[in-house]
């Protein structure tokens, strides 16, 4: 009996990976806080401006800068778009998550 590859296993359960998880759920946060109101305080925090240079060397990734990959993946190109649809919203994120189309090499 050979030893399986964590690909080989991910794919003959059929269910998400870790990887896959959190980026649905930071799109779903993401939306939420979209359709939120502009006074709603997640909402302001999310596009605070704390008015600091950033430290030298490679930047770091920001939230934003991973919901932006994350949306890319997983929707495509126009995705910021279909987030203030709240059902249209759901429906791409539930078909993401059945359809496994977040697929990441695993290493």
């Amino acid at each position: 009996m050979r030893i399986l590859t964590n690909k080989e296993i991910y794919a003959s359960i059929k269910k998400p990976t870790i990887i896959e998880t959190i980026r649905l759920s930071r799109l779903r946060w993401f939306g939420h806080v979209q359709r939120m109101e502009e006074n709603r305080i997640p909402r302001r925090v999310l596009y605070m401006n704390l008015g600091t240079t950033r430290l030298r060397g490679r930047p770091r990734n920001r939230w934003q800068d991973e919901v932006r990959e994350d949306g890319r993946i997983v929707v495509g190109e126009g995705w910021q778009g279909k987030v203030h649809n709240k059902e249209e919203w759901k429906k791409l994120l539930r078909m993401a998550r059945n359809r496994s189309i977040l697929q990441i090499p695993v290493e």
